[in-house]
């Protein structure tokens, strides 16, 4: 946080939750930190309302608990800064940059401010091709965008946080790149497994988390995205590597926006949404950009409410978006992981010109298979696969074989499964398709592909 300058600026005049109005005896500007001391600890809040010439509306930081009327209230002297540094690779932060994992706090005098304007246009880039992941399915259907914006869409419990997990994972064994992940509203329970669960795997002293907890104010909620992205603007400037910047999840964002709104006292707009949440997304997603020095790659998890993807917020979210992957209920109870819609999911860049034609014409083919799999399914079910012509029949068998090649272990569930993780090449994806297609596999037991990486390690066994 700020280093106080112990400007007192006014008193506390009303406390509601964690609002707070604000006698002052000159206004600060909009998103000014200001804070109050109490037993020795800092109680930071954020501007967020100018009610008249003396009186401003501010979001506590910091549970209310323990503040009264009459408390003087101090001026930081700018907005929200965290302390940056190379050393924060390997470290578990909070919003402010204040350690969570026990260890010292960062040792720097730099700072930087979490409210900034995305890189100049002159000095973006434009997304250059494609980052691999080792995912099959996502490589060749949905493949990530160097530089560029992917959704991961689902309900609860289709595996979000988990390909999150691997993300990261691939980009550091990959791309010898760096992570930066940002807990937004995590449970505490999730934080503690995902920070053990980058130690096992061995991805952590490449990656910085910050979490802002379920159970802070919204205001920690809300910001604790900025901070992360923050910290990921510095690294490429710095670094000049490649950064994966990963927020779990985008629709507690929008969740903590819509709580600021309604205790500003704001009319609700659509389905209940805070009037501003377009602006508050934008302003996040913005600063998701690639520059000269660097690029960075952001992945988002978004909850999906009622599995309806018409959602204001997710509708919202969508827009900004360069790949969207669907994660499917249905295709968990097949017991197909990684849960990837491969006739939902999609990438804004699935062109000739920027794939190449192999990689478009192997992911259209795969897609065809797959989607008449699913318009011959209930008469599969009802009069069985005989009723089939043989040129459906043939279809139907490289279908499922595809459908069952497209799965794979993680590397980052090996401790729970047992079963060691495998990352597969894109080029060896498009080949190994390429066969299915053909009719090389025609004879080879769907379980044989199933779970497993390349073909050919398969028949080698």
């Amino acid at each position: 946080m700020t280093t106080p300058s112990h400007d007192q600026i006014g008193t506390i005049k009303e406390i509601h939750g964690p609002v707070v109005d604000i006698v002052c005896n000159h206004l600060p500007p909009l998103h000014q930190a200001l804070f109050c001391t109490l037993e020795h600890s800092n109680y930071p809040f954020e501007v967020y309302r100018h009610l008249d010439e003396q009186h401003v509306r501010a979001i506590a930081l910091h549970p209310t608990s323990g503040l009264k009327r009459g408390l003087p209230i101090f001026d930081s002297g700018g907005p929200l800064r965290i302390p940056v540094t190379p050393d924060c690779l390997g470290r578990m932060l909070d919003m402010f940059g204040a350690p969570l994992d026990g260890k010292p706090n960062l040792a720097t005098n730099e700072m930087r401010n979490i409210i900034a304007p995305p890189a100049l246009l002159s000095e973006s880039i434009p997304a250059e091709g494609i980052l691999e992941s080792g995912i099959k399915v996502i490589d060749l259907l949905c493949p990530f965008i160097k530089g560029g914006k992917t959704g991961l869409f689902g309900g609860a419990g289709v595996g979000k946080t988990v390909l999150i997990m691997e993300f990261m994972h691939a980009i550091v064994n990959l791309h010898q790149g760096v992570s930066v992940f940002a807990g937004v509203g995590e449970r505490i329970r999730e934080g503690h497994e995902l920070w053990h669960g980058m130690q096992d795997a061995g991805v952590m002293p490449r990656t910085v988390m910050m979490f802002g907890q379920m159970d802070e104010s919204p205001g920690v909620r809300f910001r604790v995205g900025l901070s992360a992205l923050t910290y990921a603007e510095y690294l490429r400037d710095t670094l000049g590597k490649e950064v994966l910047l990963l927020v779990d999840n985008v629709f507690r964002f929008v969740q903590a926006g819509s709580e600021i709104s309604g205790l500003l006292g704001r009319m609700p707009a659509t389905v209940g949404y805070q009037p501003t949440l377009m602006s508050e997304v934008a302003e996040m997603q913005e600063r998701i950009i690639s520059t000269r020095g660097g690029n960075i790659t952001g992945v988002e998890a978004v909850y999906v409410p009622a599995d309806d993807m018409t959602d204001p917020a997710v509708s919202t979210i969508l827009a900004h978006l360069d790949t969207s992957v669907i994660l499917s209920r249905s295709q968990a109870a097949k017991g197909i992981y990684p849960t990837v819609d491969p006739l939902l999911s999609s990438s804004k860049m699935m062109e000739h010109n920027f794939l190449g034609e192999r990689h478009y014409n192997v992911a259209e083919n795969v897609r065809e298979h797959l989607a008449r799999y699913q318009e011959l399914e209930d008469i599969i079910a009802m009069l069985g696969l005989e009723a089939l012509s043989e040129k459906d029949r043939r279809i139907v068998m490289r279908a499922r074989k595809l459908q069952r090649y497209l799965t794979q272990p993680f590397h980052v569930m090996t401790a729970h499964t047992g079963i060691p993780g495998v990352s597969v090449k894109l080029e060896q994806t498009l080949t190994d398709c390429e066969a299915f297609l053909r009719g090389d596999y025609d004879s080879t037991p769907e379980e044989q592909c199933y779970m497993r990486g390349a073909m050919q390690d398969i028949i080698g066994r």
